[in-house]
């Protein structure tokens, strides 16, 4: 499979509030420990701290993607006939198919709704160096520290 690795910018301010969240579709939140502020002022939240999970999840699921396991970190979707396999990791993820085509649409449609970078074929996630020869349809696995 072809192997991609994605990185969302500032993924923890990209979700959104749902419907549903706090009071009337509001959150309110008062100053964190060691602020002097008045204890009567409470602030309104805009944007959820770590809310990309809930947002992502929702454009994956909107996209046909559908979890693998409990955890809601690994999807799968088949577009024209193609298996997608999408992990994810806070903001780090890797989308893999065995057509070049469907995986750079695919991941386009991604990047195109929430701003990220593309970081290239896989060669680095997770403290992990992968090392692949496509021709010859191997992968190694290496970590230096």
């Amino acid at each position: 499979m072809f192997t991609d690795h994605v990185d969302i910018s500032q993924a923890f301010v990209q979700g959104e509030l749902l419907p549903g969240d706090g009071h009337n579709g509001n959150v309110y939140i008062s100053a964190p420990p060691g602020y002097e502020e008045d204890p009567l002022n409470v602030y309104r939240l805009l944007k959820p701290l770590y809310g990309i999970h809930t947002t992502m999840s929702a454009f994956l699921q909107h996209e046909g993607c559908e979890s693998v396991g409990f955890e809601k970190s690994t999807w799968k979707v088949t577009i024209e006939g193609h298996r997608i396999l999408l992990g994810a990791h806070v903001d780090d993820f890797v989308l893999a198919c065995t057509n070049r085509q469907v995986l750079d649409a695919f991941r386009k449609c991604l990047l195109d709704t929430f701003d990220g970078t593309y970081e290239g074929p896989l060669e680095h996630y997770l403290r992990c160096e992968i090392a692949r020869d496509l021709v010859a349809g191997t992968t190694q696995l290496s970590q230096t520290y």
